[in-house]
């Protein structure tokens, strides 16, 4: 896992010193990413130059350090990440006479473009990666991403010259850098808590997305990237194409699907190991991995002392069951705490999902022991584990008969008393086991879903904290998303499905990934996710729909295999969110921070938001009357965003 930057300008010519303390200075901004090596290549004469930041997970020796040039001169390279199928294609590779000076994947990359060519290559490659490749021979600057996007790309231009990066604060670095802020992105940011691609906070720039290339001649061609996979098609061969074995089959092919998928990413010259829950995702990862080790697998998990918020006694019970070498630290609030200054720095964009706090702690704590850590991120993306999936479908099934009036009227129905005085209601009339819940929040929330006129509507409803958030931001614009941009579906007609690969498009890169990239980077962790292998991605767009949700219950498939390995009793069980208590923190210990962040008077000064609304939000927080917790964390992590890149 590395860092990566450059730029590539033919027509400014700058002295090659120049152009390699310009590089240097970039990478030199994302340390972190790689603290174990640095390296710069540059071509004055051609105006390009890259920079690279290592941290040595596969051959640890000078042989695999970057900027990498092929054996025969012509590619030259940069590479965030991993192919973790390298060793089948160096056998592959050595068929066809070519020979090696180290072993890391990064040589095997070469070698492949040398024999394939760049584009044809990369559909072969298995793994997670950004890259930007020079080949010297046609004079073309290649930039690509992995086809789920584990691993991150900035791109714009500042001036006339292309500039490349892995985050945006390498991006800044580069003279003449003086963006101004995308107010559409911004606007994006209050309605899903992340920034999807292709935006990007500051005008100019974008993020490459995910199975992308990118491929220039001259930085003033201002190319559209490319496809090289598309999750569209993969959705829509699996369901024209649905497995027909049965269910004892689709199991047996799942789990050596999976093991095999596990075992490549075990492959390393460091310590590695596996975050564990006690949920069945990450479970099921370290089942896998324990097969497939000869030694105890490094398992961790962080507790929260207050129960409602912790799994680590689950985890605990798995990893004995499982005879793990296990590691668990509780943290308190103050830890948590602790994180907050950091998240300006760590996520380099605005990103307000506040799971980001415990997923840095988990990230830290595993640190201290491994390099690799491995996740069970993607399985509810994959097999329908979201509670989300069953409220929409149950929610569809119940209004989609509905004329519009009807909806209208319900929803009216819904909200005819505010929400104060129906959670008041709630607290005196609901069982004692609900009394905790907010009953007119949760009404009102409900008719924004009833009132929604079709099924992406009610969709987007369900993923937005700001529902009108153009109307928060000044200037601000709802844009064009692969939500909202119906023309780009797949043919899908189950809603459930239709709310997965939306998912999986959207939440999945956006959300998910950033997170735990971001995490695990600000503490030079490298993560892999086994369950984004796109051969398993393949074969879960085929597995029928009822092997996947059942019972009302998500991930049938996975809960089936893991119970081979894991018994029932460790598993079934509620989840309980791996979340801080956030509504309570803005009332207390973060209230005075997010008071002088929120100020009327700032947020007029500064001029991105409109500050009525805000304020009324957080003047209903503070009074107890609604929790408004997720809408003021999307805007105080701009606020503390901006204070940061302005101080």
């Amino acid at each position: 896992m590395c860092g990566i930057a450059g730029f590539f300008n033919p027509s400014k010519s700058r002295p090659g010193h120049e152009m390699n303390a310009i590089v240097t200075a970039m990478t030199d901004a994302i340390v972190l990413r790689g603290p174990d090596d640095a390296g710069a290549w540059v071509d004055s004469e051609n105006g390009v130059a890259l920079g690279h930041r290592r941290l040595s997970i596969l051959d640890l020796s000078p042989l695999g350090h970057q900027p990498m040039t092929s054996a025969d001169g012509r590619f030259v390279i940069v590479f965030n990440g991993e192919v973790y199928n390298f060793q089948d294609l160096r056998a592959e590779l050595e068929k066809n006479g070519h020979t090696w000076r180290g072993h890391s994947d990064t040589e095997i990359m070469l070698a492949a473009f040398c024999q394939w060519g760049v584009v044809e290559a990369t559909k072969r490659f298995n793994g997670m990666f950004a890259f930007a490749v020079w080949d010297k021979q046609e004079r073309v600057l290649h930039l690509g991403r992995d086809r789920l996007g584990e691993k991150p790309l900035y791109y714009g231009w500042v001036g006339e010259t292309l500039v490349f990066a892995s985050e945006l604060k390498a991006i800044q670095r580069f003279p003449g850098f003086n963006a101004a802020i995308d107010r559409e992105a911004l606007t994006s940011l209050l309605r899903f808590n992340y920034i999807p691609d292709p935006l990007c906070i500051y005008q100019g720039f974008k993020k490459l997305p995910p199975a992308a290339m990118l491929t220039l001649r001259s930085p003033s061609e201002r190319p559209q990237p490319g496809w090289y996979w598309s999750l569209p098609q993969v959705v829509e061969r699996g369901l024209d194409n649905p497995f027909t074995g049965t269910e004892t089959e689709a199991i047996d092919t799942f789990e050596a699907m999976l093991k095999k998928a596990v075992g490549m990413r075990m492959v390393s010259d460091v310590p590695l190991g596996a975050f564990l829950s006690g949920g069945v995702d990450s479970s099921l990862i370290v089942a896998m991995m324990q097969k497939q080790s000869a030694r105890p697998v490094r398992t961790f998990t962080i507790g929260f002392h207050e129960k409602e918020h912790n799994e680590a006694e689950f985890a605990k019970d798995v990893a004995k069951h499982l005879g793990t070498d296990h590691t668990e630290m509780y943290v308190t609030g103050e830890d948590a705490l602790n994180v907050i200054p950091q998240l300006p720095s760590l996520y380099d964009e605005p990103f307000s999902d506040y799971s980001q706090i415990p997923t840095y702690l988990v990230c830290k704590m595993a640190r201290q022991h491994v390099t690799v850590a491995l996740s069970g991120d993607a399985g509810d993306e994959l097999f329908g584990g979201y509670e989300r999936y069953f409220v929409g479908r149950s929610l569809w099934n119940k209004i989609s008969w509905m004329p519009p009036t009807m909806k209208k009227m319900t929803a009216a129905a819904l909200t005819a008393l505010p929400p104060k005085v129906l959670n008041r209601l709630g607290a005196k009339v609901l069982p004692k086991r609900l009394r905790h819940i907010p009953l007119g929040d949760k009404l009102h929330k409900l008719a924004e879903v009833v009132a929604a006129p079709g099924m992406e509507t009610l969709y987007l409803n369900l993923m937005s904290h700001w529902k009108k958030p153009q109307e928060i931001v000044i200037g601000g614009k709802d844009p064009v998303t692969a939500i909202t941009d119906t023309a780009s579906w797949p043919r899908v007609s189950d809603f459930t499905h239709r709310m997965m690969h939306l998912d999986m498009e959207t939440y999945l890169p956006g959300d998910i990934l950033v997170k735990v990239d971001r995490a695990a980077m600000g503490v030079s962790l490298e993560g892999r996710i086994p369950l984004l292998d796109h051969d398993l991605i393949e074969f879960a767009w085929r597995v029928p729909f009822s092997m996947k949700v059942r019972n009302g219950k998500g991930k049938w498939l996975m809960r089936e295999t893991l119970y081979r390995h894991v018994p029932k009793t460790l598993i079934d069980r509620p989840k309980r969110g791996f979340g801080i208590p956030l509504d309570v923190w803005l009332r207390g210990p973060l209230r005075e921070w997010a008071e002088d962040l929120l100020s009327e008077s700032r947020l007029k000064r500064e001029g991105f938001f409109h500050a009525a609304p805000i304020r009324q939000k957080w003047q209903e927080h503070l009074s107890g009357t609604r929790n408004w917790h997720f809408y003021l964390w999307d805007v105080l992590m701009f606020q503390a965003w901006l204070q940061h890149n302005r101080s």
